[in-house]
């Protein structure tokens, strides 16, 4: 599969894709609502944070329970049943009068049925295009995810500033009914893609298989941890510029773009390898200035540069298919989700907390500053590898 025109002819694939995409907008529009929603009723940059991003804490849990059911269930039924229970979640955001801890609680809630929805989501994205598609694919759906976050930051923002974040939580809450919809009307019905029931001693398992290899482990550590940290810069967004977030955000996801069109579409598959931890450190390195407060140009133009490198997780996310057995592919792929999420939702509430103590502002750059130094520490332990292996081959 070489080209975005053999994948829209791909049967099933166009309306997965119309289907994530409202889930996107439907996700991005929420997000800056309920962050906007709980940022005025507390003015606190933790509480913003956690709202925006705290889904994503309670993935790890999802990653060592429930992470079975990825492979366990029924593609089409997983992916109908998530989204409607994300519009009920959704729409009970928007009740008036709702607590701050009732509010998070159902964020928490839906973070951890969105812990075995992004393993059912890319192990049937697999399924449908196949190994040697997956990447190309998946850029796709990056690029989709950027396009729609600016879609949806910028429809959100304007709800949020000419009517209220309630009414674009109601909005977000439509648009997930109308990703189920989709769904159930555009997708086949497939059976499951490992025989057996979810159990937490199946998940257990696979985890222990994919994380005994050490070349998995640093791929996962790669895609988690320097990325996670950066989401933890932009989980301040609303707090650094509480009138021009949307705009960051929608920068962001543009850069996000261009960086998945980068690795998708521009470098030939024999260069990708190399690009991968220079990627990750063009995605921390634009954050370090933010201590100097710049202005909301200069910022949104390094937010564009830095999140060009996000396109460092293809690069990555095929490494990790290509390492991991058909069979385990929706569980891989879905602990990548899951601790990515998690990991996400970690920075958001370290990032903020570093905020309420000092500002905003350091708690980016010292954010973006850990990122650089986990990259360049995987840098040198993948170096470390690439010269073991001649020695054990010369030795045996």
């Amino acid at each position: 599969m070489r080209s975005y025109r053999d994948l829209f002819r791909t049967p099933e694939f166009t309306p997965f894709f119309l289907a994530a995409s409202a889930q996107t907008v439907a996700q991005t529009m929420g997000g800056l609502a309920l962050g906007t929603l709980v940022y005025r009723a507390t003015e606190s940059p933790l509480l913003s944070a956690v709202s925006m991003f705290g889904s994503s804490l309670v993935q790890v849990l999802g990653a060592a329970f429930l992470l079975s059911a990825a492979d366990r269930l029924p593609p089409r039924a997983a992916l109908t049943a998530l989204p409607l229970l994300f519009a009920a979640g959704t729409a009970a955001l928007a009740l008036p009068g709702l607590p701050i801890w009732a509010l998070l609680a159902i964020v928490l809630a839906m973070g951890l049925a969105k812990s075995v929805g992004g393993g059912v989501r890319w192990g049937l994205l697999n399924e449908i295009l196949s190994k040697d598609g997956y990447l190309l694919g998946r850029s796709v759906f990056n690029m989709m995810s950027g396009l729609m976050q600016i879609a949806g930051y910028a429809t959100g923002g304007a709800l949020v500033a000419l009517l209220s974040p309630r009414v674009s939580l109601l909005v977000a809450a439509a648009l997930y009914v109308a990703a189920a919809t989709v769904v159930r009307l555009g997708l086949t019905r497939r059976p499951p893609r490992t025989a057996g029931r979810p159990s937490v001693a199946a998940t257990w398992r696979a985890n222990a298989l994919l994380w005994s290899s050490a070349h998995r482990r640093q791929v996962y550590l790669a895609l988690w941890i320097p990325n996670g940290l950066i989401v933890g810069c932009e989980s301040l967004y609303v707090s650094y510029a509480p009138e021009s977030a949307g705009t960051l955000f929608a920068c962001a996801a543009l850069g996000m773009l261009a960086g998945d069109v980068l690795v998708g579409r521009l470098l030939p598959p024999r260069l990708r390898p190399r690009f991968g931890f220079p990627l990750l450190l063009l995605l921390a390195v634009p954050y370090v200035p933010f201590l100097l407060h710049p202005e909301l140009p200069l910022a949104a133009a390094a937010v564009t540069l830095a999140s060009v490198g996000f396109g460092a997780s293809l690069v990555q996310q095929e490494r990790l298919v290509a390492l991991t057995p058909d069979d385990l592919t929706g569980h891989a792929l879905g602990l990548h989700s899951a601790g990515m999420l998690t990991m996400q939702g970690v920075a958001a509430a370290l990032a903020g907390s570093v905020a309420q103590l000092t500002s905003p502002a350091v708690a980016m750059t010292a954010m973006a500053a850990v990122s650089t130094g986990v990259t360049l520490s995987l840098m040198a332990a993948g170096r470390r590898e690439e010269r073991a292996v001649p020695a054990v081959a010369r030795q045996s």
